[in-house]
């Protein structure tokens, strides 16, 4: 099996669909020798914020000297993206290897009558393997969907879990109610372990709290009063870190916008703390070089100035509110011109209150999904509710002239699906509007 034909064989699978419960991912690991026991893992849930703080945690891992892996979902641009050691992704080579190895135990799990795993089992099965082969001292781990039956918590011991900040997505498997959705992402707690908890409301933090006690588990709720932002510009923020019990950090520099973010880097520092104490080599030297190095495109990105132009992958309701107050921040009263694209599932009604108020123009994509909404659908329900001009575009090329035209002042803004910003992304670096990236 070559990298095309593992990749087409990954891509097969999904036709198997989403299926939360731990049963088919467990035999598949233990055919593989349960590779997700050679390392020490840093769990992440949560319905924003995942990546950001992942790579933040992971950045600094590496900078300390570990020898770390990062897996991730979804990818932005290429597939390899999702399973990474210090900062390299996956070589084809190895992907293909692993994939024949993983397809080669499938097989003798429909033998002994068990479903075909799922996509997002296989990639994960794929990871674990590949970073045992590595030899990292670390994985940080991110949870594809909720964490209760998600792939990923096969895992049975972990340094410290971490739950950023939850909002409504994935109802129909994760529940209708914040407080049920907080509960399957608390499931990725084990026993005798700590978590820490991004700020957030009383009622979620007392729903993983409440399960954190049930395992015996320390909680550790993020504090916002910690941290203080310093000064900003369009290249990232800096902040002072007030909690000086473990670390003693000067003023920082982070390479993320966002109030939100503040609050990201607060809660990996938080967990890094844990693995501080728990007696690994993290020391303030390397919490400064991981975050000054740390970069996760798609998120609040700036590809370039003059104009500005911004990309974010905030695809859902809370996702969309961190946007706004992020462009409230640094465009001031600045109007954007937005270009816009989101799926179906993810009620783009209900986050046009916070966006379209923010722009002078809008134009709107088809993300390349089955479930994304029509360019012509989203620009008509825009017009129904606001007097804005919207033109919907045909295809991601119809950007470029737009591009073209733009003034130096402008501030251009393509947010939405992440399936949308990834290949716009690809669009742009091959087009030359991507500066020093």
């Amino acid at each position: 099996m070559n990298y095309e034909e593992s990749i087409e064989f990954i891509h097969s699978t999904y036709k198997f669909g989403s299926k939360l419960g731990l049963e088919n991912i467990t035999r598949l690991t233990e055919l593989l020798g349960n590779p997700q026991d050679s390392y020490k893992i840093i769990h992440v849930a949560g319905t924003n914020g995942k990546g950001s703080t992942s790579n933040m945690i992971h950045d600094v891992l590496m900078a300390s000297g570990y020898k770390t892996g990062l897996f991730i979902s979804p990818f932005l641009e290429e597939f390899t993206e999702r399973i990474q050691v210090n900062k390299h992704h996956i070589d084809k080579e190895s992907l293909a290897k692993i994939t024949s190895l993983v397809k080669e135990k499938i097989a003798v799990m429909l033998e002994e009558g068990y479903n075909h795993p799922t996509e997002f089992e296989v990639v994960t099965a794929i990871g674990f393997k590949y970073f045992q082969e590595q030899n990292i001292d670390f994985l940080v781990l991110e949870v594809g969907m909720g964490g209760r039956f998600d792939a990923t918590n096969v895992v049975k011991d972990t340094l410290v879990s971490v739950i950023t900040s939850i909002s409504f997505d994935h109802m129909e498997y994760l529940g209708d109610t914040l407080e049920k959705i907080a509960f399957e992402k608390a499931g990725i707690i084990k026993e005798n372990s700590s978590v820490i908890i991004y700020p957030q409301a009383e009622n979620v933090v007392k729903t993983i709290s409440d399960v954190a006690e049930g395992k015996n588990s320390n909680v550790y709720v993020v504090n916002i009063k910690d941290i203080e932002k310093t000064r900003g510009n369009l290249t990232g923020q800096w902040f002072n870190y007030l909690k000086k019990d473990v670390f003693s950090l000067s003023e920082t520099k982070m390479n993320f916008l966002g109030e939100h973010q503040l609050y990201n880097v607060l809660t990996a520092l938080r967990a890094l703390e844990i693995v501080k104490t728990s007696g690994y080599n993290v020391t303030e030297e390397s919490i400064k070089e991981g975050l000054f190095t740390c970069r996760f495109a798609g998120r609040f990105e700036i590809l370039r100035e003059n104009p500005v132009i911004v990309l974010d992958g905030g695809h859902n309701i809370n996702g969309i509110e961190y946007f706004s107050k992020a462009v409230k921040e640094n465009f001031k009263e600045n109007k954007i011109t937005l270009f816009f694209g989101m799926l179906k599932d993810k009620n783009p009604e209900d986050v046009l209150p916070f966006i379209i108020p923010l722009c002078k123009k809008v134009y709107t994509l088809t993300p390349n999904n089955p479930r994304a909404m029509k360019s012509e659908d989203l620009a008509s329900l825009i017009r129904e509710h606001y007097e804005v001009e919207v033109a919907p575009l045909n295809s991601y090329e119809d950007t470029l002239p737009i591009l073209n035209a733009a003034k130096k002042e402008d501030c251009i803004a393509f947010v939405g699906s992440l399936y949308m910003i990834g290949d716009i992304r690809t669009l742009l670096k091959n087009n030359g509007f991507i500066e020093n990236k």
